[in-house]
C-alpha cells in the first residue's frame, strides 16, 4: 500500500500518542474528523496499523537496565534461535543485521544481575555462537 504524506503524518502522531482522539489528530493535521477516521480505518484494514501499544513513562523506564545484545548464530539455526528469543519476555525487540552480527536484541530488566542472567541464557541457546552486550545509558529520543 502506498502511503500519502497525510498518512505518514497520521502515523507519526500515533507513534507519539496512540490514544489521541480523532478530533485532536484532525486539528493537528488540519483535516476533518471524518477524513482522519476513514484514513485510520483504511490503514487498519490494509494492515499498515497492526495494533496499538503502551509506552511506559520515561522516569519508570530510566530505572530499568536496558541493553543491546548482539548475537552471532550458527548457520541454519536462525529460526530456532529467533523463536527461543521470542519466548523471553525480557527481549523487547529483535532485528536481523548485515555485517559481523546476525541479530541485535533490545532487552530490558530490573537489575544488572537480571541482565547478567539473561545474557547467559541467550549465550547458552542452541545455535548461538557468541554474544556481545552494550548497556544503554540513556535514550535521547524515541519514535
Amino acid at each position: 500500500m502506498k502511503l500519502t504524506g497525510a498518512d505518514e503524518a497520521l502515523l507519526s502522531l500515533l507513534r507519539e500518542n496512540a490514544r489521541a482522539s480523532t478530533a485532536h489528530i484532525a486539528r493537528r493535521l488540519q483535516l476533518s474528523r471524518t477524513t482522519v477516521q476513514s484514513r485510520l480505518e483504511r490503514l487498519e484494514r490494509s494492515g499498515v496499523i497492526a495494533g496499538y501499544t503502551v509506552r511506559v513513562n520515561d522516569d519508570f523506564e530510566r530505572e530499568r537496565i536496558r541493553a543491546l545484545i548482539m548475537i552471532t548464530v550458527y548457520p541454519k539455526q536462525m529460526p530456532a534461535v529467533v523463536e527461543a528469543l521470542r519466548q523471553m519476555r525480557e527481549v523487547r525487540s529483535l532485528q536481523s543485521l548485515s555485517g559481523g552480527w546476525d541479530l541485535v536484541a533490545v532487552a530490558v530488566v530490573p537489575t544488572i544481575g537480571d541482565m547478567d542472567a539473561l545474557t547467559d541464557r541467550i549465550g547458552a541457546l542452541d545455535g548461538v555462537e557468541r554474544t556481545t552486550s552494550s548497556l544503554v545509558l540513556s535514550t535521547k529520543f524515541e519514535r
